[in-house]
């Protein structure tokens, strides 16, 4: 029977969830069960494709993307997929109607960390449009279930939180980023000088994404809004903490929250949440 290889699948891209992020699988934790899944399955989907671009350094990762896009949209025409990661995804994609071109806008980012790109402010948007926007918008046609009025009005917010989420990562990551993958993603920024006084001009961007995105969250349906406003704690948390680290430090050092602390901002974010302060 084919729901037993859909069972299989969507175990696979849980794993995959647990396995490579703590933060996010403690904010999917605290959805409401029925849409647990989807929102895994979402997030299989865009780590195997990030993995690709990443991490398979010995592997011709141009025809390995493009396979990718090519099973992917094959997958969700046929309704299956022997890839279990595309297999559950595709049944999300099915079921809650998610629009193929913000699979497009995502494949499009990922083929951008495939050539040496300079990143001008046009692209820098466009990057983040595709490989974190998108990604937001997706999981919102999840937690609206279908409607359409709540899935416009909440829409703006969603790309601005996954905004956020993304430029966080990009200062997170930058050291990585610059001198293992030879990328910037900063437009007008020289990372072999960089300062505290671009790095602040990033951070203000981000904490303009931040004010509208929390809007949003406050307006999600019970089922979503306390497992997004943990994934905001959390971002909140690593933003202001790397607000507090010079630029030299972010350059030379992945700056973290302890799996122990993640934990303690999950309480708090509860805690919030039912006495509704958020």
């Amino acid at each position: 029977m084919k729901e037993i290889f859909d069972n299989l699948s969507d175990e696979f891209s849980k794993m995959i969830t647990k396995r490579y992020s703590t933060s996010f699988s403690l904010g999917i934790y605290f959805l409401n069960e029925k849409i647990r899944q989807p929102i895994y399955s979402i997030y299989g989907f865009v780590r195997l494709a990030d993995e690709i671009v990443d991490s398979f350094h010995e592997f011709d990762k141009d025809i390995l993307l493009a396979k990718f896009k090519r099973d992917c949209f094959e997958a969700i025409a046929d309704g299956i997929s022997l890839n279990p990661v595309l297999n559950s995804f595709q049944q999300v994609v099915n079921k809650y109607h998610i629009e193929k071109e913000l699979i497009e806008l995502f494949i499009q980012s990922m083929e951008m960390d495939l050539k040496k790109e300079y990143y001008t402010v046009e692209k820098y948007d466009q990057y983040i449009l595709g490989s974190a926007q998108v990604v937001g918008l997706m999981c919102l046609q999840v937690f609206t279930e279908g409607d359409k009025t709540g899935y416009e009005k909440l829409k703006n917010p969603a790309m601005k939180l996954g905004a956020a989420f993304q430029k966080i990562n990009f200062l997170r990551d930058i050291n990585a980023d610059y001198y293992t993958l030879s990328r910037n993603y900063f437009p007008n920024v020289d990372l072999a000088t960089f300062s505290n006084i671009e790095k602040s001009i990033i951070e203000d961007d981000i904490e303009e994404d931040f004010k509208l995105a929390l809007d949003g969250i406050r307006q999600l349906p019970s089922s979503s809004r306390n497992g997004v406003y943990l994934a905001y704690v959390y971002y909140k948390k690593l933003f202001n903490k790397i607000k507090n680290s010079p630029a030299e430090k972010v350059m030379t050092e992945r700056i973290r929250i302890s799996n122990a602390r993640k934990f303690g901002l999950m309480f708090d974010s509860i805690i919030r949440y039912k006495t509704n302060t958020i």
